[in-house]
């Protein structure tokens, strides 16, 4: 009670920091009026530039072409890795999508074909039968089935096999360092801010020096997406550990178990649900990057999207991405079924081997039956062409007429989001003194986190002006802002709506799901057929793109929110809108603003694919270092972009944690 009564209580908006902010607005006004005065204020000054970017590239060129381990090069040993991979990679793209041949080029002769497509879809829906039931299984099969039947199967084919090599990797990968994590407190503090930057770095970055140490082609687009799709296995394969039960470990150690014993028979099994989450979050970002990887050489689906968005032809992007959607729900939902599949009974009679794997047995007679017939019936190997069926005259003639009959609405809309908010944003920010902004990030760190991360913010905030990306750097603050504050004022209410009304909530969650498969650059080829390029266009793509989250959390907060309080409201005589202004907003508060925190990590990442659509920020800056391969202008612009996610997402992790101990649900 005493040490209670003599603690410092903290200090609160009305105190010193109330001085700190008026004294900043009197500083930035200042700096602002004085610009001409002062032009290093207003303008970080060109020779105070840190020249990082140059250093990285010479750094890289030095890696590639003079360092020497001894037997070989550094090149050497980077195009090594890459021919090993090369090996597993083809071997599944000849069974899925090309066959096995012998020879090269014209002179190759089939030995043996790929997979009929009748047997694949079978394999597909006895594996969701085995996981879950018929209706996963018919889901699996439609998905498959629509691939052969509008054309996309070859794409689909190749898109899969790398998939199916990159997935195991990544997840192999992340278990073994999320274990290593585990076992070494200092690796996993070490580990931890090097994965918040490797999922806050954008896509585009990782190809650049991917490029430049494994060479064009499909074995790099590969590395490049394990690389992007690692880290989450990592992070969930440490917390999973941690949260196994300690009984569980006593009972291990009681029984005898060694370190590797207790690790492999005990902690592993435990954790295996979560450990699910996390492949099925590996082989939901390895989808996400198939088309970005197709820059580098991964082909497929990926490259049909790419292709007809830079030759706007709509029909043919929307049916390709479409197929990457389908293609991404059916791992997605076998994937979890397969984590959510009850662990077998222990004290039952093990049944007969063939009853344990009937399955896996059906599906190899179906394989051999599909191959034997479809030698003698070539339909049943290929899908025949003359049943394809396209739907892309439908959507170029639906675009079309929406630019016919509402072109001057969009036109009106599109000048008036211009002129009366996107304009005035872009100005101010954009002429803000960066002292200013860096001392607002550290105020802010100060008052919600203390030193250390009034250190963290303020840091970060001024790498964006020591790198000479500060004007870009602005630029991406006031698209991402702007599309962030849209999108939660559409997102909100939605969630709202869908916690309070169960009908509702099912239909948004099916609307979301899809929402977050669809792959990121499909959003851009109805977007730039409508309203063109420019800055608008990417607010529209970006805003579709994040809105997802803040829905789901807001709905999700709400609905976590405790029963017995809503009772306590009701019973107080409060009205239904009265319960949900005065209580279950409030609790679930700290998990709507989660929502924002990634909204806001969306809509960055999707703001550097926005660069082919004409944006002048970050997004320009990694697209030009890619197409140039200038792999220091691409690392230096990354690191600005995930620093420009990390302020917001430490500072809203702090007032989240805050108000969480406030309302007693910490």
């Amino acid at each position: 009670m005493t040490a209670t009564l003599h603690a410092r209580p903290r200090a609160t908006w009305p105190g010193r920091y109330a001085i700190a902010w008026s004294a900043l607005l009197v500083f930035a006004l200042a700096a602002h009026l004085g610009r001409e005065a002062l032009p290093a204020v207003a303008v970080w000054p060109e020779p105070w530039i840190i020249p990082l970017r140059y250093w990285i590239s010479d750094f890289m060129k030095w890696l590639i072409n003079d360092f020497d381990l001894g037997l070989f090069t550094f090149r050497e040993l980077t195009r090594s890795i890459a021919w090993l991979l090369e090996w597993p990679l083809r071997a599944v793209q000849s069974l899925l999508a090309e066959g096995f041949s012998r020879g090269i080029g014209r002179d190759a002769e089939e030995v043996f074909p790929r997979v009929p497509w009748v047997a694949l879809i079978a394999v597909c829906a006895l594996m969701g039968l085995s996981a879950r039931g018929f209706g996963l299984a018919a889901l699996v099969a439609g998905a498959f089935l629509y691939l052969a039947v509008f054309g996309q199967w070859d794409s689909a084919m190749v898109t899969l096999s790398s998939i199916a090599i990159a997935v195991p990797i990544g997840a192999g990968a992340g278990l073994l360092l999320g274990i290593a994590g585990f076992r070494s407190p200092r690796l996993e503090r070490a580990l931890v801010p090097l994965l918040d930057l490797m999922q806050t770095v954008p896509i585009f970055a990782y190809l650049v020096p991917v490029l430049f140490l494994f060479g064009f082609g499909p074995v790099a687009a590969m590395i490049a997406t394990v690389i992007y799709a690692t880290p989450p296995m990592v992070r969930v394969t440490m917390l999973a550990l941690h949260q196994v039960p300690a009984e569980v470990v006593e009972f291990g150690r009681m029984a005898g178990c060694s370190r590797r014993q207790l690790l492999w028979k005990v902690l592993v099994p435990s954790a295996r649900p979560s450990l699910m989450v996390g492949v099925n979050q590996v082989v939901m970002l390895s989808l996400n990057m198939v088309i970005i990887a197709s820059m580098i050489g991964a082909g497929g689906l990926g490259y049909d999207v790419l292709t007809s968005l830079k030759r706007l032809r709509i029909g043919d992007g929307m049916e390709a991405g479409l197929a990457i959607t389908l293609l991404a729900i059916a791992l997605d939902r076998l994937s979890q079924a397969f984590a959510n599949r009850p662990p077998p009974s222990h004290g039952d009679a093990a049944p007969p081997f063939v009853h344990r794997h009937r399955f896996l047995l059906a599906a190899l007679a179906v394989l051999a039956i599909a191959w034997i017939a479809g030698a003698a019936v070539p339909a049943l190997q290929d899908y025949p062409e003359r049943f394809e069926i396209t739907t892309a005259g439908m959507w170029s003639a639906l675009i079309k007429w929406i630019n016919v009959n509402f072109y001057e609405t969009l036109e009106a809309a599109k000048t008036w989001l211009l002129f009366n908010l996107l304009i005035p944003v872009k100005r101010f920010l954009t002429t803000v003194p960066w002292p200013a902004v860096v001392a607002a990030a550290a105020i802010a760190g100060h008052w919600l986190g203390g030193w250390r991360l009034a250190t963290l913010t303020g840091s970060l905030v001024l790498f964006m002006a020591v790198s000479g990306n500060w004007e870009k750097s602005m630029t991406t603050v006031y698209l991402c802002g702007v599309s962030v504050l849209i999108a939660s004022i559409i997102g909100i209410p939605i969630g709202i709506w869908a916690a309070g009304n169960d009908r509702v909530h099912h239909v948004v969650q099916v609307v979301i799901d899809t929402l977050q498969t669809l792959p990121s650059f499909v959003y851009l080829i109805p977007v730039v057929m409508l309203f063109r390029v420019g800055d608008f266009s990417a607010l529209i793509a970006v805003v579709a793109y994040a809105v997802a989250p803040a829905v789901r959390y807001t709905a999700h907060g709400i609905r976590q929110v405790p029963a017995h309080l809503v009772e306590a409201a009701t019973a107080a005589g409060c009205t239904r809108r009265q319960t949900l202004w005065k209580v279950q907003l409030p609790i679930a508060l700290p998990e709507i603003v989660l929502g924002i925190n990634q909204t806001i990590m969306l809509a960055l990442s999707m703001l550097v694919i926005t660069a082919l659509v004409g944006t002048r920020d970050l997004g320009q800056e990694v697209y030009i270092a890619l197409t140039k391969a200038d792999t220091g202008r691409g690392i230096v612009a990354g690191l600005c972009v995930a620093f420009i996610a990390i302020v917001p997402d430490r500072l809203i992790g702090a007032w989240t944690r805050r108000k969480k101990q406030e309302l007693g649900l910490d």
